[in-house]
């Protein structure tokens, strides 16, 4: 957990917190699936999930890396949509004070009930509450901006 789910926008110590609040906000709503009704069930799931979809690999694929680079959104958003089939929701920091670059802090990829990939971002005004998306969430992050550059980063520190 501490290498593939870490908790990128704050080094606590107490990393349980963060797996804590992931489960108490997603995973619990997660449970009503029988493939996912336990925290090992969720995590493991998340897990393998996270392994298959292989989101550095398919960026890195695209020329997208973890490094000193900006990159354009619209790229980043291109790459994985035109490998995925699907619009994932990418969220990010807003440029600190005197920067000009975002930095991307989370990439959702949602699932429905059965597990397949579906689109993240609907429509304006359309939503299909039979999704179920699995996603690994903070109120610190907001929806990128496309036209901002975007650095992605290989971790987050000293966020405050």
């Amino acid at each position: 957990m501490r290498h593939y789910w870490p908790d990128v926008l704050h080094s606590s110590q107490n990393r349980t917190q963060f797996w804590k609040h992931e489960w108490d906000k997603h995973g619990t709503c997660a449970a009503t699936l029988e493939v996912l009704n336990s925290q090992k069930k969720y995590f493991g799931k998340a897990l393998e999930l996270y392994q298959h979809i292989d989101l550095n690999g398919r960026l890195l694929k695209a020329g997208i890396k973890p490094s000193s680079s900006y990159y354009k959104m619209t790229a980043i958003k291109e790459a994985l949509t035109g490998f995925y089939g699907v619009t994932p929701k990418i969220q990010c920091l807003p440029p600190e004070e005197g920067e000009k670059a975002q930095t991307i802090g989370q990439i959702e990829i949602c699932f429905t009930r059965e597990l397949e990939l579906v689109n993240c971002m609907e429509p304006e005004g359309e939503s299909n509450p039979i999704q179920a998306h699995f996603k690994f969430g903070t109120s610190e992050l907001s929806v990128c901006n496309d036209s901002l550059p975007t650095y992605y980063p290989s971790e987050l520190q000293d966020h405050k």
